[in-house]
């Protein structure tokens, strides 16, 4: 990732964070706490903030016109993606890229946990889950996917939207919770290729073989759709990761 320099210039800001700070009658707090989100996110993504550096929460603050509350909870939420660590008495941290041995991990879990979750989801969903597993798939299909982060954030948003919805319709809090823990870190290991997505073609036809065996009431089918899926995500992010 470009060693590139922690700065958001104010014409690349989201119109609500230009100018004089928001005050809570025109914008409420978690307004601003998810455009800052996605500001650092972006930031992040795009190699603006790079692996190791400092993430000041009065830097920033100043940077995006707000107050640090905002900045406090956009950065706690980045923290469960893994993307940040917070240091004890030095604020947070922009993490290391993933190493192979990181991402070789993360897809033992999510082969361990997400078979299973398609297993019971495919079991238990209802045609309203179904239509919302369908739509996740072509909102993968219909995304742009460009170089820069602004250009492939929905398709990215479409792919884990895809694996939430078959961890919640599970209707098991413990493996949805389970997930999250999981796929909170699915964009970090994005970073360490640095070329965006590449595999898409792939990808929406291993979600596509999964949709398939839900829509046939297959739930042996849904579980081997899903194991497969990740095996090939495993076997084709491995080859940009990096050595250490």
């Amino acid at each position: 990732m470009p060693n590139a320099p922690k700065v958001t210039h104010a014409d690349a800001r989201p119109a609500v964070l230009r100018g004089s700070a928001p005050t809570s009658r025109s914008v409420s707090r978690q307004v601003l706490a998810d455009h800052v989100y996605a500001e650092l996110l972006a930031s992040l993504m795009d190699g603006r903030l790079a692996p190791g550096a400092v993430v000041s929460i009065d830097g920033t603050a100043r940077e995006l016109d707000v107050s640090p509350t905002p900045v406090r909870e956009a950065l706690a939420r980045l923290e469960h993606t893994g993307m940040v660590r917070r240091v004890a008495l030095k604020g947070y941290r922009v993490a290391p890229v993933f190493t192979r041995e990181d991402f070789a991990e993360l897809m033992e879990a999510r082969l361990a946990i997400e078979p299973v979750n398609a297993r019971l989801a495919c079991e238990r969903t209802t045609r309203h889950g179904l239509a919302e597993l369908a739509q996740t798939v072509e909102d993968m299909k219909s995304a742009p996917r460009g170089p820069a982060f602004a250009e492939f954030k929905a398709y990215l948003e479409a792919d884990e939207r895809f694996h939430q919805v078959i961890a919640r319709l599970t209707r098991n809090q413990f493996l949805e919770a389970a997930y999250s823990a999981l796929g909170g870190q699915v964009q970090r290991f994005r970073l360490f290729s640095g070329v965006g997505i590449t595999d898409a073609e792939y990808a929406i036809a291993e979600h596509q073989a999964v949709l398939e065996a839900f829509t046939a009431g297959n739930p042996d089918k849904a579980a081997a759709a899903m194991a497969e899926h990740i095996r090939k995500v495993r076997s084709r992010a491995m080859a940009d990761a990096p050595e250490h």
